[in-house]
């Protein structure tokens, strides 16, 4: 096993238990993103509006594929393209 692997293997149950967390509580963390935004927008008045929205869209995105509400398993989320050509026969 390489380092990668190693380090891999020890923080799977961290990842598992943010997962978790992100599940249970999505609703309060999206709340505490856009109250956060709004407060920022307020302070640079308007200034920096477009680069907030889109860093608060990007932080809600990584919330939700940590707590896996676009799993495909589940059927909302779009499969992965594959990361080759199907062999040709």
């Amino acid at each position: 096993m390489g380092l990668l692997d190693n380090l891999k293997g020890k923080l799977s149950p961290a990842k598992d238990r943010m997962s978790g967390l992100a599940q249970q509580h999505g609703d309060k963390i999206a709340h505490g993103l856009d109250r956060a935004a709004q407060v920022v927008d307020e302070k640079t008045k308007g200034k920096y509006s477009d680069r907030i929205q889109t860093g608060t869209g990007k932080a809600k995105g990584a919330m939700d594929r940590l707590a896996h509400k676009d799993d495909p398993g589940t059927g909302s989320g779009t499969a992965a393209a594959p990361d080759s050509p199907p062999p040709a026969s």
